[in-house]
């Protein structure tokens, strides 16, 4: 009588990635076909700054585009942390129960932001400004999201010879994250000087602190 041998073979496959990666680009699809010239804007954010510019309106921050395109780009940054995590030895980037938690952290972790973002801004009277600086940070921070999908489709399929993709990647995204900050500042230089203490509380509560901790909790787990 044979008997079964059981391997977790089914923790380490890749068909999950194949599935997630599949629904990011349906959703892209979805976005492009229903919101159609406000994606077009959106695919040329790149070269023009027109998008920002024209859905500057705080209401569409939590309209059905940015919502769909929310998704995608936590989908998206979970697959990337996922990669780096094996990138340097911590874990595999084939462990779905692994991506399972980074998702939902990385979830949870930026409509915690955004929430207490909200009561912070409302607390030191500065609104108009953090409604401003999240509705362009999630406009970026989407677009990075949606450049690094085929890039983390090439990642995480490929086991070898990828290194000087991810680096440049990973340097990329930290440059644009650092631009961002940048355009806000100069954009609202004159908004922030005259409520400079408030917004330096500001930045220290909201734009340190939470990458801080981050940072802390990881190294000693």
């Amino acid at each position: 009588m044979e008997t079964g041998i059981y391997t977790p073979r089914l923790l380490y496959s890749t068909e999950w990635a194949t599935v997630l990666f599949v629904l990011s680009f349906g959703l892209l699809a979805v976005l492009r076909t229903v919101f159609e010239k406000r994606f077009a804007e959106f695919a040329r954010l790149i070269v023009s700054d027109k998008y920002v510019k024209v859905y500057r309106d705080g209401s569409n921050l939590l309209g059905g585009f940015n919502i769909l395109l929310f998704v995608v780009q936590v989908l998206s940054l979970a697959f990337f942390i996922q990669i780096a995590l094996d990138q340097f030895g911590y874990a595999s980037k084939t462990d779905w129960v692994l991506y399972i938690r980074i998702f939902t952290l990385t979830g949870v972790f930026i409509l915690s932001k955004f929430l207490i973002d909200k009561i912070i801004a409302t607390i030191f009277g500065i609104e108009e400004f953090a409604e401003q600086f999240n509705l362009q940070k999630v406009t970026y921070r989407g677009y990075v999201s949606v450049l690094l999908l085929p890039i983390n489709v090439i990642l995480f399929y490929n086991n070898s010879g990828t290194d000087v993709l991810f680096y440049a990647s990973l340097i990329a995204l930290l440059a644009i994250n650092l631009a961002t900050y940048l355009i806000s500042l100069r954009n609202y230089q004159n908004f922030i000087l005259s409520k400079l203490f408030y917004f330096i509380l500001y930045l220290c509560a909201l734009e340190i602190a939470p990458y801080y901790f981050i940072y802390y909790w990881f190294t000693k787990h």
